[in-house]
């Protein structure tokens, strides 16, 4: 299309290449691009390269058919072209090879080196072999060419002349915010699911092990709580009444429906980890997940898979598709009284509600949460499931808990706050209230899905991109249903990444510097942190940052 709507008469816009990306003039008849063809089996996608001239219409192939990865071309000339190639699959287990790295190549296709007479000029393997190189570009008419690189070493501290044993920093990191948003603070620590305490005095998270809960306060870093018996912790969440000095967290498979997740109590998790009392809060042998304490520490309020049954599913695992909302004791769970104290079901339907989060403020029973219960039907072919778990199309919700009457066996109705498109499977998760509850933060895709989703790497560690933080103020905060389909929001972050999880509270006695507040070692005094999840132990980066092809939809 023309660039100048007025000079040139129109934009004159027409479809030129089909199932075509990233293009590159080579001249002014000679497009490079890429295109992603399926390839037979479980071999997944396969991208090539591939050269389109405006005078005759032929579309040739530039890079070979047994490269598993051939994208983000950069012409340098009629017939010359860099290109981000792969030339190996590689696995989460595989301690990668080099072919198996992403690595820029200059490919040549004139008559001089056609037939086999000329192969591609290797730019980065003989330079840094294990590193993944990306999105190369042509400075200087195509003398030089440059790129991006993926590398870790820098991450990481050697303990040893054999470089085996690295680790991390032991310190968190202040990011220096713009001049723009002087007033905006960021801080970087390796670990997920973070949960800060509602006075801001501490901060708990889990290693990229997803076995170690780790606690920060003004007595230091130290760890609280490991599993080892095979299975994983992951969303912690601290009871909001301080005093109490409880944390919650869920022990189990994050991404199954139909596996056991129990959720855990840990009580004076603050004092010495020999007294910690450690306790299961939930039985049954269900999912459950996402605990949140009321404002008064009394209540628990989580998702579950009990009771949630398929009507016309046999076996157990197609029975626990659906997730709702139940609430119990904050303190005592399923195991009050002596015996067992059912929980009270909030919200009931044949969809997912999940990521729930209770209100700061004190004597309010307003709940948080992210839906699909608005998704489109099968009839407009959605899938049920998508490789076992919902497809998409979460929204955020409120309800009230405090109209969940005893024993009237009606439900509260929830209003929907803000949705994600009614044609797109997207994903608005995690929503958290603001101290003052007037505003609900919320992680969301609406950046996360791309047209070029292989051109940059993603941490494959992440389970979905949830892409970035937005959020939305409530126009009441008194009355529910004044709150429904707020079409107004804000974007706090803007990248391509993963930020997920948020945690929002007050800050502690105006302090906004982390080492000082929660005294992080870095001197070795203190048990190592959780390892980095980006490297492996030996030389070269990991699988996690190497470049991928496709983005599976997967929330929990």
């Amino acid at each position: 299309m023309n660039v100048d709507r007025q000079a040139q008469g129109g934009l004159g816009r027409r479809i030129l290449i089909r199932d075509a990306g990233w293009p590159s003039w080579g001249s002014d008849k000679v497009i490079f691009f890429h295109r992603g063809i399926p390839a037979a089996g479980s071999a997944g996608t396969r991208w090539r390269v591939f050269r389109y001239d405006l005078a005759t219409g032929a579309t040739d192939a530039v890079t070979p058919e047994d490269y598993f990865v051939a994208i983000t071309p950069a012409a340098i000339s009629e017939t010359k072209v860099a290109v981000a190639t792969i030339r190996r699959m590689s696995k989460f287990s595989d301690d990668r090879v080099e072919a198996q790295y992403r690595h820029i190549e200059v490919f040549d296709v004139s008559d001089d080196v056609r037939g086999g007479k000329g192969k591609p000029l290797q730019v980065t393997s003989g330079r840094r072999p294990k590193a993944d190189h990306y999105n190369p570009f042509v400075l200087d008419g195509g003398r030089r060419v440059g790129y991006h690189r993926c590398r870790t070493d820098r991450l990481l501290e050697i303990k040893d002349e054999s470089q085996t044993n690295r680790s991390i920093e032991r310190k968190f990191d202040k990011v220096r915010p713009p001049a723009s948003h002087p007033d905006v603070g960021l801080f970087r620590v390796s670990g997920v699911f973070p949960t800060v305490s509602k006075d801001g005095r501490k901060l708990a998270f889990v290693d990229n092990e997803f076995k170690t809960v780790w606690l920060a306060d003004g007595d230091g870093l130290r760890d609280v709580y490991t599993v080892d018996d095979g299975t994983s912790i992951f969303s912690t969440s601290w009871n909001q009444k301080d005093a109490l000095d409880i944390l919650y967290v869920c022990q189990g498979p994050a991404f199954s429906a139909a596996k056991t997740v129990e959720i855990y109590i840990l009580q004076g998790v603050s004092g010495p980890k020999d007294d910690i009392d450690k306790r299961r809060l939930t039985a049954g042998g269900f999912n459950n997940a996402f605990p949140s304490s009321s404002p008064d520490g009394t209540m628990l309020v989580f998702r579950s898979t009990r009771d949630r049954v398929h009507a016309d599913a046999a076996d157990k695992e197609t029975q626990r598709e659906y997730k709702n909302l139940f609430v119990m004791n904050a303190t005592t769970g399923e195991f009050g009284g002596g015996g067992t104290a059912k929980p009270r079901q909030l919200t009931d339907g044949e969809w997912t509600d999940t990521h729930c989060s209770w209100s700061p403020r004190e004597g309010c029973g307003w709940i948080v949460f992210s839906s699909t219960r608005d998704k489109p039907n099968q009839k407009q072919n959605v899938p049920p499931l998508d490789q076992g778990l919902d497809p998409g199309y979460f929204a955020v919700y409120l309800v009230n808990a405090d109209d969940l009457l005893p024993d009237d066996g009606k439900l509260p109705a929830p209003v929907r706050v803000i949705r994600s498109s009614p044609t797109l499977a997207g994903h608005i998760n995690h929503p958290v209230f603001s101290p003052d509850m007037r505003t609900i933060v919320f992680a969301a895709d609406l950046a996360a899905v791309s047209c070029e989703p292989i051109s940059m790497p993603l941490f494959l560690h992440s389970v979905r991109p949830y892409g970035d933080i937005f959020s939305v103020d409530l126009r009441d905060t008194n009355d529910v249903a004044r709150n429904k389909d707020i079409a107004g929001f804000h974007r706090i972050t803007h990248s391509r990444y993963e930020y997920s999880t948020p945690a929002w509270a007050a800050p502690a006695d105006g302090d906004d510097d982390p080492n000082s507040k929660w005294k992080l070692p870095n001197d070795g005094s203190s048990a190592p942190p959780p390892a980095c999840p980006y490297a492996y132990p030996a030389a070269g980066e990991g699988w996690y940052v190497a470049g991928h092809i496709t983005v599976e939809r997967r929330c929990c």
